[in-house]
């Protein structure tokens, strides 16, 4: 696949009013997830609860893609029709999830490395050959007591990056995911900080390793303090610092477009309405979602495993076939604390190329 040809990959996933669907829930998490409603922790109950997933009317109005997970890009309907053919047919892009999970990383303690590379190049052309067209990997970063380090960050940098190569060359758009972790007691202007400088790290070796940016999609963490910060407003306002001063501002080349996620639905709903409203001007890209639990969640709760609920489940309040374009503005006050998200974005992609290379040439091939 070309450049041309990844870039309308990208394009067909970030149409404005429609997002990204994540159910590359491992078995095990889905197992978990199915042993606290009673539902069996059987191949045959996953299926099935992908189908009903899958099968939502009207799932392609709001749904561009949705990211699969190993044994759920190889199943398919009762009636034999691929879970594949069945995204594709409603006009959802299909992905896959490729990278193995965090790790410990040796040398630093409480910190993850995202595994996977090793065997990745054939595991990506057999994916392309079974009809993915996009791929994800997630790269977790803790903030704690002199946490992240350069180590970890670095590491996990250069790990995307590798990955989004091997995507391209194997025709696939890779999702670029550094997600700075929720988890701990920072402040959100310490979430902000570490934002910045984990983006800076990753593109650095996105530049590194030749990767095209017309052809991945970055998904970045929100900007939020840590679940267990006493300071826990729903909408702050945030005072930006002279750092992020920048932010309103980007160059006209970076039309890269950013999924953003959060796993209460409407919260995470709210908060991505507040970004359009206060950045929606200012944006040369598609801002948009890529949810998990926070579309399934209540859809999984309806359906608890009973055919008969499955017609239930599917027009349950939040899930997949009644999103309501969560990505559409919707009247929250502009001021909010979390729309630093896209300021933060913004700046960034105003900047990094002042302390790599501007010319484009030389940023495809260092």
């Amino acid at each position: 696949m070309g450049e041309q040809e990844l870039a309308t990959t990208v394009q067909a996933m970030m149409q404005a009013g429609k997002g990204l669907l994540a159910m590359d829930e491992s078995n095990s998490t889905c197992n978990q997830r199915f042993a606290l409603l009673g539902i069996p922790q059987t191949e045959e109950a996953r299926r099935a609860w992908r189908e009903l997933i899958l099968t939502t009317p009207g799932l392609g109005e709001f749904i561009s893609g949705a990211i699969l997970y190993d044994e759920t890009i190889r199943q398919a309907k009762n009636d034999g029709t691929s879970f594949v053919k069945l995204m594709t047919e409603a006009g959802i892009v299909p992905g896959i999830k490729v990278d193995a999970g965090a790790k410990d990383l040796a040398g630093h303690p409480e910190e993850k490395i995202t595994e996977g590379l090793d065997g990745l190049r054939q595991r990506l052309t057999e994916y392309r050959q079974m009809g993915a067209r996009f791929a994800k990997w997630r790269a977790v970063i803790t903030i704690g007591e002199g946490i992240p380090s350069r180590g970890c960050l670095e590491a996990n940098a250069h790990a995307l990056a590798r990955y989004a190569t091997l995507c391209q060359e194997a025709g696939l758009v890779p999702i670029v995911e550094p997600e700075v972790l929720m988890d701990g007691d920072h402040t959100l202007e310490q979430c902000a900080r570490v934002t910045e400088v984990a983006l800076h790290t990753v593109f650095s070796q996105l530049y590194r390793q030749r990767v095209l940016l017309e052809g991945m999609i970055l998904k970045p963490n929100m900007v939020l303090p840590g679940k267990d910060c006493p300071t826990q407003p729903v909408w702050t306002r945030w005072r930006t610092p002279q750092s992020l001063v920048y932010c309103g501002q980007s160059r006209a080349r970076s039309r890269r477009r950013l999924p953003v996620w959060r796993p209460i639905p409407e919260l995470a709903s709210a908060r991505l309405n507040a970004m359009h409203l206060r950045w929606r001007s200012k944006m040369p890209w598609v801002l948009t979602f890529s949810y998990s639990r926070a579309i399934q969640q209540p859809a999984l709760d309806s359906w608890k495993g009973e055919e008969t609920n499955k017609a239930a489940a599917q027009k349950s309040p939040a899930s997949p076939g009644s999103v309501q374009q969560y990505g559409a503005p919707r009247g929250v006050s502009p001021g909010d604390g979390e729309t630093l998200t896209m300021g933060l974005i913004l700046y960034f992609l105003r900047t990094w190329g002042n302390h790599l290379q501007p010319d484009r040439r030389l940023l495809r091939h260092p």
